[in-house]
């Protein structure tokens, strides 16, 4: 009888390596700041993943284990702040939506944004008393490019009455 202890050398099945491996789902930091970041802006899982070259599954689950899921995200109420300053508007019913607190607010705001304004009326003239050639806006039968020129070619006078 033999009572002696052998083993079997029975070949394991090695896992095919996927696309997916571990290394490939490891995901930086600065990626984590940008997931977090874009989310918030509510961008798909596909598009970030598309924009940072992870799979579309690694940002899901991600954005699961830190709870940036569309339901959980919280969208910064900004609808009833001022643009400016960031005090909350009280909006007035049946009333156009106040988007600054006050007339100052406004002013700076667009001051401080002209690429913003959509001027949709700017056109271009030559002065018929100089020459200049100069912009307005709204006005298509401007022909002067300031009071003084609409004066001495009016009046013949230099604008000093």
């Amino acid at each position: 009888m033999f009572c002696g202890l052998f083993f079997i050398s029975i070949p394991l099945k090695t896992a095919s390596k996927s696309p997916y491996s571990e290394d490939v789902l490891t995901v930086t930091d600065e990626q984590k700041e940008k997931i977090i970041r874009f989310r918030s802006m509510g961008r798909g899982y596909a598009d970030i993943g598309k924009e940072l070259g992870i799979s579309k599954d690694t940002v899901k689950s991600f954005c699961r284990r830190n709870s940036l899921t569309s339901a959980d995200i919280l969208v910064t109420d900004d609808k009833d702040r001022c643009r400016e300053c960031g005090v909350k508007i009280k909006q007035r019913p049946k009333m156009k939506k106040q988007v600054f607190c006050c007339k100052a607010c406004r002013e700076k705001w667009w001051t401080e944004h002209p690429e913003r304004i959509r001027q949709k009326a700017v056109y271009e003239f030559t002065c018929v008393k100089c020459g200049k050639a100069f912009t307005a806006y709204g006005n298509k039968k401007r022909k002067y490019c300031s009071h003084e020129c609409y004066i001495a070619d009016r009046f013949g006078g230099d604008g000093n009455g």
